[in-house]
This record gives structure tokens, C-alpha cells and sequence, in this order.
């Protein structure tokens, strides 16, 4: 039977990446690349991120409204906390 491991890096930079890369390659393993988004929280959001923000809130009220949506109540909610 044939195991196979799978390692998972987090490079931080495009130096960390392109030196992975290179000695993946010199040594001839096979790897992919799955590039993933990280929002940057202490940055403020953008009018456009702002307005999304917004109609998915309105979107979401009416499906409340509608019984289409599940809540949580106040009490709930603090509980959780």
C-alpha cells in the first residue's frame, strides 16, 4: 500500500513562497498552489464594502420578515457569550 503525506505551509511572503517553490522543485515533488484572501482588519472598509454590507443586512431582514429566516433571540445571544 501506497501512503501519501500532504504538508500544508503558510508563506507569508512572496520570498518565502518562491523559496519554497524552488527547492520543491529541485528536489522534484509535486505541489500546487491554492492561493487564499486575508482580510486586513485593521484597515477601514471601503464605501463599496460598506454598501454591500448593508443591502445584505436589508436582504436578510426580509427574509426574517418573510419566515424564511431563523433568529435568535437577545437572551440566546448573550448567553452564548
Amino acid at each position: 500500500m501506497i501512503t501519501q503525506s500532504v504538508f500544508v505551509a503558510h508563506p507569508s511572503t512572496v520570498q518565502q513562497v518562491n523559496a519554497l517553490k524552488a527547492v520543491l522543485k529541485a528536489i522534484n515533488i509535486q505541489f500546487e498552489i491554492k492561493k487564499v484572501v486575508i482580510e486586513n482588519k485593521d484597515e477601514e472598509p471601503t464605501k463599496k464594502e460598506i454598501i454591500k454590507s448593508i443591502k445584505k443586512g436589508f436582504k436578510e431582514l426580509k427574509l426574517i420578515q418573510e419566515g424564511k429566516l431563523s433568529t435568535t433571540s437577545a437572551q440566546d445571544f448573550l448567553n452564548e457569550l
